[in-house]
């Protein structure tokens, strides 16, 4: 609708007013800027505009994400054309054109795409609608590639009786891991670590226990002793085979002259810090006619020394 007004606000204001609707939502086109008059307003000429109101485009989640791809694709260098396979369960999202580059090493490259569509279709949405990016059929290849490895791996685990640990994969490849052996009998699966370097492991149900040798006497892999059976806890001959008896050591005090026990009780009249009388005879001190009368000064026992009056 045409709406004129002493300038091109004036119009426009007029105009939404009447339409009922905000300036966002109007496609506005200048028909005429207006003129203002000479002395008394002789030739003035009032400004004309055209409003309509926008057309708002109703996208579709897939459609969305496809023209999100449209936009990005030339800002990384990316010739490839997103078109739009599927929109029911899940939506497919199909590079044609020049896809030279676009999957990258392992796919990462064609990973990082799918994981931005998916997050611009599922914008609004309650629950989350799968996302699917694919170039030639790799998706397709890639799977089937996996399935192998998942077989070939849940087999070596059965076979060693040990866990087995995958190389880190995104959501989607492990998905695919654990879709492909969760009718498998033998084996359980399980995702491991933090993302990105999130992993699968695959369990045998025949998983061997870890070593314990305490049923043979030795160390466990703790380095705890283990139970010695009929040994009683003593030590092992090696060379006979057979316990070795332990060596009992006498109670009484050690003789005066082995020369080998400082302990005290060992000699008449010990004393911390003294000498003991075997030491003599041990050294080759011999014995004299004087020395042979002499006593040993027992403990406690007074000893009176000579005076000038004795």
């Amino acid at each position: 609708m045409e709406f004129q007004g002493k300038t091109v606000e004036e119009a426009v204001k007029a105009g939404l007013e009447q339409l009922g609707i905000s300036r966002e939502d109007a496609e506005i086109k200048v028909l005429e800027e207006g003129k203002k008059g000479g002395l008394f307003g002789i030739g003035h000429v009032d400004a004309r505009v055209e409003i309509s109101e926008k057309v708002v485009e109703v996208l579709t989640d897939g459609q969305r994400a496809v023209k999100f791809l449209e936009g990005l694709f030339p800002l990384i260098g990316a010739e490839a054309v997103p078109v739009l396979k599927e929109e029911e369960e899940r939506i497919v999202i199909d590079l044609e054109g020049e896809t030279k580059g676009v999957i990258g090493r392992r796919g990462e490259f064609i990973d990082a795409v799918q994981t931005l569509a998916g997050a611009v279709a599922n914008t609004g949405r309650r629950e989350y609608k799968r996302v699917v990016v694919d170039c030639g059929n790799y998706r397709e290849e890639r799977e089937e590639t996996l399935k192998r490895v998942a077989e070939k791996m849940a087999a070596k685990a059965v076979r060693l009786g040990k866990r087995v640990r995958l190389e880190p994969m995104n959501p989607y490849e492990r998905r695919v891991i654990h879709s492909a052996l969760v009718d498998n009998e033998e084996v359980t699966t399980k995702s491991e670590g933090k993302e990105p370097a999130r992993y699968v492991v695959i369990t045998p149900k025949n998983m061997k226990p870890r070593g314990n040798r305490g049923d043979r006497g030795g160390k466990d892999f703790r380095g705890n002793r283990g139970d010695r059976g009929d040994r009683g806890g003593r030590p092992y001959d090696k060379r006979g085979g057979k316990p070795r008896e332990r060596r009992e050591f006498p109670k009484d005090a050690t003789p005066e002259t082995s020369g080998t026990s400082f302990s005290k009780g060992s000699t008449p009249g010990y004393r911390k810090g003294s000498f003991s009388g075997f030491f003599g005879t041990y050294l080759g001190k011999e014995e004299t006619p004087e020395t042979q009368n002499e006593q040993p000064m027992s403990e406690g026992t007074e000893t009176k020394l000579p005076t000038d009056n004795d």
